[in-house]
């Protein structure tokens, strides 16, 4: 299961990484364009100097973004790879984007506590529980003396004539029902060893319950902030993408320059970065939901029992 959630993860963040690749890509094609119209104003007198060396700065530090995302991608593949059994450099697996990455229809706003017990180290933990408890049952039970208790009646004498006298008269028990006289004390001690060992079971059993809740409740949190943020950035990439649309109209109008209509659409680039980001985001969350659960809620869901909305 966690192999799963780190592969889902490793496909989000190369679907994430390739859409700012192709987004800053777009950013350094505009801003070059901006600075060869600058060196063209400079020419004619119309900027001064210090302009054209601004918009050459700002040529190079939007270069410099582009080796760090290749490079991160090229790392990221080469965990994918190594993720599903085949080597670093292998190029079997698709190219994953955001375009063919979807999310649940509906994503759980609360959840059952009852849920987070099918996570395998709940499971596990409450089976070592159960087998401690037993062993405080067998320690208790081999304090009691399980022996077979057996009585031979005979009689002795030293001499013939006394054969058959009173004093004669014999009986025999078995040497093991003093053993556990003998052995008293360990055994109280192996009892004392397994109250302990149930104490520890059951406050690791505690400690996994309360973790796990821990975990999905940071999840469902998550989810909630990606929600919120990721509507955010769809505001702001609606609102840079019309903003660009009306510099282009007032650019084929002759009312804006090209320089501005470079601006405007370098500015929805940029807001296009966010909004890759906080896709890939939600996306990631969502899988680490599920891994925090130690699977779906998809049945749950069905019968109601937990509380959903629609994704945004």
């Amino acid at each position: 299961m966690t192999l799963v959630a780190n592969l889902i993860t490793a496909a989000v963040k190369e679907a994430s990484l390739r859409g700012q690749i192709e987004a800053t890509r777009q950013v350094i094609a505009d801003s070059e364009a901006q600075l060869a119209m600058v060196e063209q104003r400079l020419a004619l007198g119309a900027v001064a100097q210090s302009a054209v060396l601004s918009q050459r700065t700002a040529v190079a530090q939007n270069r410099t973004a582009l080796p760090t995302l290749l490079m991160q991608l090229q790392q990221n593949r080469h965990l994918l790879n190594v993720l599903a059994g085949v080597a670093p450099s292998d190029d079997t697996l698709p190219e994953f984007t955001l375009a063919t990455l979807h999310l649940p229809e509906t994503l759980p706003l609360s959840l059952p506590s009852e849920l987070v017990r099918q996570r395998p180290d709940i499971m596990a933990s409450e089976a070592l529980l159960h087998q401690a408890s037993a062993d405080i049952g067998l320690a208790t039970a081999n304090m009691y003396p399980r022996i077979t208790l057996t009585g031979s009646y005979g009689s002795e004498s030293p001499t013939t004539a006394g054969l058959f006298g009173g004093a004669s008269t014999i009986w025999g028990v078995g040497a093991g029902l003093v053993q556990p006289l003998f052995h008293g004390g360990e055994l109280r001690a192996k009892k004392r060893q397994a109250v302990a060992a149930y104490d520890q079971a059951q406050a690791n059993y505690r400690q996994v319950v309360l973790q796990s809740f821990r975990d999905v409740a940071d999840t469902l949190l998550a989810l909630e902030m990606d929600g919120k943020s990721l509507n955010l950035q769809q505001d702001a990439e609606k609102a840079a993408r019309e903003i660009r649309q009306l510099v282009e109209q007032q650019y084929q109008a002759g009312s804006a320059s090209y320089l501005e209509l470079l601006n405007a659409n370098q500015q929805y680039q940029q807001s296009t970065i966010a909004l890759t980001q906080a896709r890939a985001a939600q996306l990631a969350d969502s899988a680490a939901l599920v891994h925090a659960l130690g699977g779906g809620w998809w049945k749950q869901a069905d019968s109601g029992d937990v509380a959903t909305e629609n994704k945004p």
